[in-house]
């Protein structure tokens, strides 16, 4: 069994691709679906173990990865890290900025330092790893970068350390776009919604876990997306399809920033979602349905 694409499978032949934050979720189906359509995946994370079982299921696909273990928060670690991966492959062709986190909590009982984490991890990391990419590589060859942001249009209550420092990697894509593009570099975003991902796994907050189900009430399409759907979008933003397409976000969220109590929605179960992930599966906090 292999992933279902939508895309030509020759799409990406021969092109080096990072993707960080490709141990789980996501990320995982980002660098799955990448790897099926011809590209060679460098796996980033901090958790070796992880990498290492991504990096086993591609090649057992017939696909190309390899690993390096990084923290992305830290600057020397990430220009030594990506030193070592323009060594061995010279020409990157993309950069998929997907690492992120968060934990759930109100503002303010978020400490200092548990703001500042979340937003190194989701802002402070995603620059270091495009900046590191651009200066040993892209400025001269060209390429393509996806950060991946959130909803957070509408601000993010309960976390909003994450919303800022997704916010900031929207602003962030702009400007890089902005800057970047004399060099043959475009920069974009993808904000997942309501997404099905085992990161929902990750919550153990016992009111966290009772919300998680019930998220799809808020959606025009009643329904979470799939991984899938996410790395679609992904996939045609690296593509030479979206060449005139920089500084822009593509949002996966099935219309839920739109919301407004004024207006009800209605109940509907005629949106089928997408899943091409051959090793997708439910998270257990969505009780087997989307």
């Amino acid at each position: 069994m292999s992933y279902k694409s939508i895309f030509n499978k020759e799409l990406f032949s021969g092109k080096n691709i990072i993707v960080t934050g490709g141990g789980s979720g996501i990320g995982r189906c980002i660098a799955h679906e990448l790897s099926s359509l011809g590209s060679y995946i460098i796996l980033i994370g901090r958790n070796k173990e992880k990498l290492k079982k991504v990096m086993k299921e591609i090649k057992s696909s017939n696909g190309n990865a390899s690993y390096y273990v990084c923290d992305i928060r830290e600057e020397e670690k990430v220009q030594q890290c990506t030193k070592e991966i323009f060594d061995q492959f010279k020409v990157i062709y993309g950069l998929v900025n997907n690492a992120g986190g968060q934990f759930p909590s109100p503002a303010e009982y978020i400490s200092q330092k548990g703001f500042e984490t979340v937003v190194r991890t989701n802002l402070v990391g995603g620059f270091l790893f495009s900046r590191e990419v651009f200066n040993q590589g892209m400025i001269k060859t060209g390429g393509n970068i996806v950060n991946i942001t959130a909803d957070m249009w509408n601000g993010m209550p309960g976390m909003s350390h994450s919303g800022a420092a997704r916010s900031g990697m929207n602003n962030l894509t702009k400007t890089l776009a902005y800057e970047w593009g004399y060099a043959g570099v475009r920069v974009n975003s993808v904000a997942p919604g309501y997404i099905a991902s085992s990161g929902l796994d990750t919550y153990d907050d016992g009111i966290i876990k009772e919300i998680i189900p019930k998220l799809k009430k808020i959606v025009p399409l009643k329904r979470m997306g799939t991984e899938a759907e996410v790395s679609a979008a992904v996939c045609f933003l690296l593509s030479e399809a979206a060449a005139y397409i920089n500084g822009i976000c593509i949002q996966v969220d099935g219309g839920s920033p739109l919301g407004s109590n004024f207006w009800p929605l209605k109940e509907t179960k005629k949106h089928e979602p997408f899943d091409g992930f051959h090793l997708s599966k439910l998270p257990d906090a969505l009780d087997g349905k989307l």
